[in-house]
């Protein structure tokens, strides 16, 4: 707790050998998760390729080619992440934002030296079922190295051995107070190595006043910021007080170190807000694109292979299922309702008939447990999600994805948008087939606005963290997972 009658707090404890060492081992700790790259690629290559060629050839080929391509591919990965930042160590606190880098990057590394392999005519020299599983294999192991490092940096964060970041905050005490309840920097691995409350004099009286005082305190604590070499130092006021902001700025710009200016408190809503510049005006973007252009590219193209030998591999079943919908009752084979799909924009959805009635109008009555209007295949359809088979011809018409948001009746959208907030954030991509909230058990009947809340949670969640590897595990637990099929009436 930070005691309100000093001014000045400080670790004097932190003698700067202590500094020196935890810099030090947090140094080496970052080096050794690069080598661990190097190592991690290098080694699946030999792994793979000596596995792969003793299975199909009966010995183990040639391993300096294995070494030689792995080395290849170990460099420009590594290279690539040192440009990114990716080894300081404050990227190691949590594996979630790992997985969809790593996956780009490995995806770009690949598709880049196949070019370049097929430019030069080497293709011939590797096993094409080699390199598929040595991508499969060596994605895996980074990914679990990943999984390593951020419980090593989580495991010497915690016991004090290394701190991602060693700041100091100035402001003003209610704002400094906030910030270490609120953010709880210590959660972070970063370590407080003191603080400075702006007094009341800073804050009242003319601007000459206020700027003079601010002055005389900045003086007084910029000694002992230096001797304590913190890596930053952050202002914690107001953004409208403008002479105080510039005043902090201008004294602290004598300290090597970085300077930050919290924005307050209403970024924490949006965890994608960064600076950016467009030409020469530089603005604060607080949402970024759902999904880039190259991750649109990535999930197009993923959507159009899988939908397509979907439709060509299942055809014999979606037959057999329509001959069974007709000797059922009577009526259509399919059943088509609009729902909006991207950017609100309606379309028709195809799904084979389970119900006696086709609502499409500004009432749609929702399914319910023994509802009568379920024909007896209908009911079989709905427990094993098979009803939704059809609409891979929407996918491969580019109005759905094989997994997103799944779309509602425009009936219930109009309802629903006007009762949760950011419900119709859930078209701001594709609507799927399947989806985040549907394989953790959330779906059926929302009879309620909090089943439609929990279900919209689900839904941004995707959208804020999509990866195409999520993508491949939501299509596998839609198949085998037990929550995708409850409450399916």
């Amino acid at each position: 707790m930070l005691s309100m009658s000093h001014t000045l707090i400080s670790r004097h404890g932190a003698v700067a050998s202590q500094r020196r060492r935890k810099r030090l081992i947090g140094e080496l700790l970052s080096v050794a998760i690069a080598i661990g790259d190097v190592l991690c690629i290098v080694a699946m290559a030999v792994i793979s390729g000596v596995a792969y060629h003793q299975f199909v050839y009966g010995g183990p080929g040639d391993v300096y080619s294995y070494m030689r391509l792995g080395g290849v591919i170990a460099t420009v990965v590594v290279i690539s992440n040192l440009f990114r930042g990716e080894y300081q160590l404050g990227n190691f606190l949590s594996v979630a934002p790992h997985t969809r880098r790593t996956l780009q990057l490995w995806n770009i590394t690949f598709v880049g030296l196949l070019i370049v392999a097929f430019i030069g005519k080497v293709t011939d020299d590797y096993s094409r079922g080699w390199l598929l599983m040595y991508f499969s294999t060596g994605l895996a192991a980074l990914l679990v190295q990943r999984l390593v490092a951020v419980q090593l940096v989580r495991h010497y964060t915690g016991s004090h051995v290394i701190a991602t970041k060693r700041i100091f905050l100035i402001g003003n005490a209610g704002e400094i107070e906030r910030f270490l309840a609120e953010q709880k920097p210590r959660r972070g691995g970063i370590e407080i190595v003191g603080c400075r409350f702006l007094s009341a004099a800073v804050q009242s009286g003319s601007v000459s006043e206020r700027q003079r005082a601010l002055t005389r305190e900045l003086e007084a604590v910029i000694p002992s910021i230096r001797q304590l070499e913190p890596d930053a130092v952050f202002i914690l006021t107001s953004w409208a007080d403008q002479s105080v902001v510039e005043g902090c700025i201008e004294m602290l710009l004598t300290l090597p170190a970085e300077i930050h200016l919290l924005p307050g408190y209403t970024l924490d809503k949006y965890s994608n807000a960064r600076l950016t510049r467009l030409g020469p005006i530089a603005s604060l973007q607080l949402v970024r694109l759902p999904l880039s252009r190259f991750e649109l590219l990535q999930k197009r193209l993923f959507d159009i292979v899988l939908s397509a030998v979907g439709l060509v591999l299942l055809a014999p079943l979606l037959a057999a299922i329509a001959v069974l919908i007709k000797l059922d009752s009577p009526g259509p084979v399919f059943f088509f309702q609009r729902r909006y799909g991207f950017n609100q924009q309606p379309f028709r959805i195809f799904k084979f008939r389970t119900m006696t009635t086709l609502d499409d109008g500004p009432v749609v009555r929702q399914a319910t447990q023994g509802d009568a209007r379920i024909t007896r295949v209908g009911r079989w359809l709905r427990a094993t999600n098979l009803d939704e088979l059809p609409q891979l011809i929407n996918v491969l018409k580019g109005e759905m994805s094989l997994v997103g948001p799944r779309p509602h009746a425009l009936a219930h959208n109009r309802v629903y948008e006007h009762v949760i907030a950011r419900y119709a954030s859930r078209h701001n991509v594709k609507p799927g087939i399947t989806g985040w909230a549907q394989v953790h058990g959330v779906r059926g009947e929302t009879d309620t606005p909090d089943k439609m809340q929990k279900r919209v949670e689900y839904d941004l969640f995707y959208i804020e963290h999509w990866s195409l590897s999520r993508d491949f595990l939501i299509l596998l637990w839609t198949v085998i997972s037990p929550k995708a099929y409850r409450n399916a009436h």
